[in-house]
């Protein structure tokens, strides 16, 4: 794989900054790669769509470069974004499901937006796990009606690629885009990223704007950077965050500048506490747990204390917010697209896939089915109140604020995402680095989770420790 499709943000900056790369040679670089990997050789399948616009945009804005305009620091830098942000392109919205193609939104997401002032190129839009992984129980990650199966660059069929912004991971491991944007509700980007050797970032909800976002529930939606390093994670976060007045969750919230997240160094482990939960690690295989092993000794080489602590590993309500809160957020959403698209609400949606079912309902919809049951007026139902303060009581109060603070914890380890639900319902934030692989060459991830709005002190400290460790390599793309 050629190094331009393995630098990072700031090594591309770089090399735009000096004329030694035009964004025109990056666009077509990344370009020709989807071209020979995404659909044809490996068959990665993690672009949806190509924005066909994305060359003569890359064209535009080095005349602007030329005449010493630059836009912010991601000018020329083409990224990737998930089939569920809203794009104001010729490029389709589509959460991956073909009831919704053709629609094309009339306004960016705030999240592209964003990205876009700052000089991004959105590339193309990534495949996903279908709805977000909210539409079957038995779908595979990766798996949409409209993009097909996305793989893991490294091992195609072997490996599970995580979902649900699984072609935001893939496409950024198989060289399609230096970085991408998924979304996360539980999990949807620490999974991918993980599973794909990269870093990936859960925001704290709030601190980025979700208007735009096709959504699973209000409580935990959010969207995220997934990157080849943590400086990456950082730079593409600090363009994110903001207050929107569209969404209630981002007002009077605090952003850090630019430069208090960019400006990141080595020797934040020394002296950090890392909290280890008992019984968060029983999912791995013998192999991965040899390298989370390794990597929880590295946090204690690099001068962490590791602190056995306790969390809960269980929430009696299960997804019963996000069953209770689907309907209402999907309906919203659906309610403003194009009136000759034959869905505007979920029951349309399923009665959508049940005509179509050779292709929409390969795996069913029993989600859906669920949350339909469900649905009407029940957000003013006691068991969705007392579900949503169950949610919050167990896994803030009593969990990760309780953990912290018994212990002066700095931050929580993890392994891949295994402690994605707990930091999800809690609305706080977590990032996932490269911790190393099997001897089969599976990546596996090192997740840190902490309080509210540590997004700062997460990256400190994940930033020692990929500094430190350099664990992440490209797949082997050779025939």
């Amino acid at each position: 794989m050629p190094s331009v499709l393995t630098w990072t943000i700031t090594e591309l900056m770089g090399k735009l900054r000096s004329r030694a790369l035009s964004a025109a040679e990056i666009v077509t670089a990344h370009l020709e790669q989807i071209a020979a990997h995404n659909v044809e050789g490996k068959g990665i399948r993690a672009v949806i769509e190509v924005n066909a616009e994305a060359l003569l945009l890359a064209e535009a804005l080095d005349r602007e470069a030329a005449k010493g305009y630059w836009r912010g620091p991601l000018h020329g830098i083409p990224i990737l974004v998930k089939d569920n942000l809203d794009t104001a392109d010729t490029m389709q919205t589509t959460a991956g499901s073909i009831a919704l193609s053709g629609h094309r939104a009339k306004e960016d997401a705030t999240v592209v937006r964003r990205l876009r002032e700052q000089g991004a190129i959105i590339i193309g839009k990534a495949n996903l796990t279908e709805w977000a992984n909210f539409l079957s129980d038995r779908m595979p990650n990766g798996y949409s009606s409209r993009g097909g199966q996305t793989q893991n660059p490294y091992g195609p069929g072997v490996f599970d690629v995580g979902g649900s912004s699984a072609g935001s991971g893939a496409g950024v491991a198989a060289g399609f885009a230096p970085a991408a944007i998924g979304t996360e509700t539980s999990g949807s980007i620490l999974s991918p990223a993980s599973s794909n050797s990269l870093v990936g970032v859960k925001p704290t909800v709030g601190l980025v704007s979700r208007r735009g976002i096709i959504p699973i529930a209000m409580s935990q939606d959010t969207a995220g950077p997934m990157t080849r390093s943590v400086a990456d994670a950082a730079l593409l976060l600090a363009v994110m965050a903001g207050a929107d007045a569209r969404d209630v969750a981002t007002l009077g919230v605090h952003i850090p500048s630019h430069a208090q997240w960019s400006n990141l160094s080595q020797g934040a482990l020394r002296g950090a506490r890392i909290g280890v939960p008992r019984d968060y690690d029983n999912e791995l295989e013998d192999d991965e747990q040899i390298v989370y092993r390794k990597a929880l000794a590295d946090l204690e080489r690099l001068g962490g204390t590791l602190v056995e602590c306790a969390l809960p590993t269980a929430f009696a309500g299960g997804i019963d917010v996000l069953i209770e809160e689907f309907p209402v957020a999907l309906n919203a959403y659906l309610a403003s697209v194009e009136p000759w698209l034959p869905v505007h609400s979920l029951a349309d949606v399923m009665a959508f896939n049940s005509r179509h079912a050779d292709k929409a309902l390969r795996y069913g919809q029993a989600i859906f089915e669920m949350a339909a049951a469900r649905a009407g007026d029940r957000l003013a139902d006691g068991s969705y109140i007392r579900a949503r303060l169950a949610d919050l009581h167990t896994a803030r109060t009593n969990g990760i604020d309780k953990a912290c603070a018994d212990h002066g914890l700095d931050a929580i380890a993890f392994a891949n995402n295994l402690g994605a639900a707990i930091a999800a319902k809690a609305g706080y934030p977590s990032i996932t680095i490269p911790a190393g692989y099997t001897n089969a060459g599976k990546p596996v991830g090192l997740t840190l989770t902490s309080g509210a709005f540590s997004e700062r002190k997460l990256f400190e400290l994940a930033y020692d420790f990929e500094q430190a460790t350099s664990h992440r390599r490209p797949p082997v793309f050779t025939e």
